[in-house]
């Protein structure tokens, strides 16, 4: 069910995901179809896939004899699987451009513009990827200037939805989960959000059915545009 707007959630901060909630992870298709005619959405949907299972894998096989690799790592791992599993000859070349789309990514329309109107509650990024993969997409966008602070999972040492990454927030703000506002457009990282203790807010875009394994996030949306009046700050914004 898609939230109203007529019932505002309380808090006090709200702390986004980033890629695929503020950034488009898809933008990459375009290279992608450029260095492979007629595969650029299928590689760039396996890709995205493949990337949020080895976030998973690599937390859950972290020991003493196995490290965590960073999400940069797990970004190119999932790409080569990718082209991989496509029948696809990635070169050397092809490799390092498709990295380089996903270090410029587009961010949603609405992504700006809700950032803006959501002032003056502090505004913070949690996002699986690394200091080095997000500020400078931050600040190339625009998208920094409406931000109090970016906090990455390196930090916490594992992936979301682990509660060690979302503490980082709390850890950040000196606020109770329940007074930070999460919103994710990834059901899972909303659901693991909401079953930390957060207000979570899930960004369904797509109209995707829920996930099933946790509890549901407080509300749905299906865009940034929306999440101003949801959280009392005057009206939506246009998307």
């Amino acid at each position: 069910m898609i939230a109203s707007s007529s019932t505002p959630l309380s808090v006090d901060a709200v702390v986004f995901d980033a890629y695929g909630t503020l950034f488009d992870v898809h933008s990459v298709e375009a290279t992608a179809n450029r260095l492979f005619p007629g595969h650029g959405a299928a590689l760039s949907k396996s890709w995205r896939a493949k990337q949020l299972e080895y976030t998973w894998l690599q937390s859950l096989m972290q020991s003493h004899t196995q490290r965590r690799e960073d999400f940069a790592a797990v970004t190119a791992h999932a790409l080569e699987y990718a082209a991989a599993a496509l029948g696809l000859n990635l070169t050397a070349q092809a490799r390092h451009r498709l990295l380089d789309a996903y270090l410029d990514l587009a961010p949603f329309p609405d992504a700006e513009s809700t950032l803006s109107s959501l002032a003056p509650l502090p505004r913070l990024i949690l996002s699986n990827g690394t200091r080095e993969m997000l500020e400078p997409l931050a600040a190339a966008t625009g998208v920094a200037q409406h931000l109090d602070a970016i906090l990455s999972v390196e930090a916490a040492g594992i992936y979301k939805p682990s509660p060690r990454v979302y503490q980082l927030a709390v850890d950040h703000l000196q606020l109770k989960p329940k007074r930070v506002g999460f919103v994710s457009s990834n059901s899972w990282d909303a659901i693991g959000a909401k079953a930390f203790g957060f207000t979570s807010v899930w960004a369904n875009r797509g109209r995707a059915p829920s996930d099933r394994h946790g509890p549901a996030p407080d509300a749905v949306i299906e865009s940034l545009s929306e999440l101003p009046a949801l959280l009392g700050k005057a009206q939506s914004v246009a998307g």
